[in-house]
């Protein structure tokens, strides 16, 4: 039975890089991908970018952190630079759980810390060998 389920293993790396890229791009995507906000083309990452500077962090970080899930989900997702990605992903999901989702207890951090358990296996088991990272030569 390990022998059938060690051969499945490159497909459960990629049900994880599914389900972390999705994630990661569907809260990604209002930060950065204008919407109705009159027509400005930044105004979505300068709102993400102001809210993160009303926490006391530099506004850059407001930037890397809405790059990070909507770039980064997006390379998880198709599993190009897979543990770059998911390195940075860990980070901003670290930084989510400590400083916005924590104040709300496990409920409120429960998503957060299941998508920094992925981001943390992709960075140390990889994409799996169905990724573009297989097939360019990678990983």
């Amino acid at each position: 039975m390990s022998k059938t389920l060690d051969n499945l293993q490159p497909w459960g790396a990629l049900v994880l890089r599914i389900v972390l890229g999705v994630a990661m791009i569907y809260h990604g995507y209002g930060k950065v991908v204008p919407g109705s906000l009159h027509g400005n083309v930044t105004a979505p990452i300068e709102h993400f970018s102001g809210f993160v500077a009303s926490m006391g962090l530099p506004r850059w970080l407001g930037y890397a952190s809405a790059l990070t899930e909507f770039v980064g989900g997006i390379l998880v997702l198709v599993g190009l630079l897979t543990r770059f990605a998911a390195f940075f992903i860990t980070i901003n999901m670290a930084f989510a759980i400590a400083l916005v989702t924590r104040h709300h207890g496990y409920a409120g951090s429960e998503e957060p810390l299941a998508l920094l358990a992925i981001a943390l296996m992709l960075l140390f088991y990889g994409a799996g060998a169905v990724a573009l990272d297989r097939k360019i030569g990678l990983a």
